[in-house]
């Protein structure tokens, strides 16, 4: 299986219907949970592992698009390519 396989395109008008049905789950519908004092006795910060910084970068539609298609990974696949390009160049 590949990335494009797994890919669905819905039209708009298509989104708006299933939303007004119930028949979706984003972020902005999912269920709230009750936050109690147990969950805050319970909870811990979880922050990314060190030596990685998190960034905005704009990237051409077709390069980005290439990345994804090859499969899960493409953002770790675009930093080792980074990489091996700054490691070719300190030489």
């Amino acid at each position: 299986m590949t990335a494009s396989d797994d890919k669905r395109r819905y039209s708009l008008e298509t989104l708006r219907a299933e939303l007004a049905q119930g028949k979706t789950r984003t972020r902005i519908d999912a269920p709230a949970h009750a936050v109690d004092d147990e969950f805050w006795r319970n909870a811990c910060a979880v922050m990314p592992a060190p030596g990685k910084t998190s960034v905005h970068l704009r990237l051409d539609a077709d390069v980005l698009e290439w990345f994804r298609a090859q499969w899960r990974g493409h953002l770790s696949r675009m930093n080792a390519v980074l990489r091996s390009f700054m490691e070719a160049h300190k030489r």
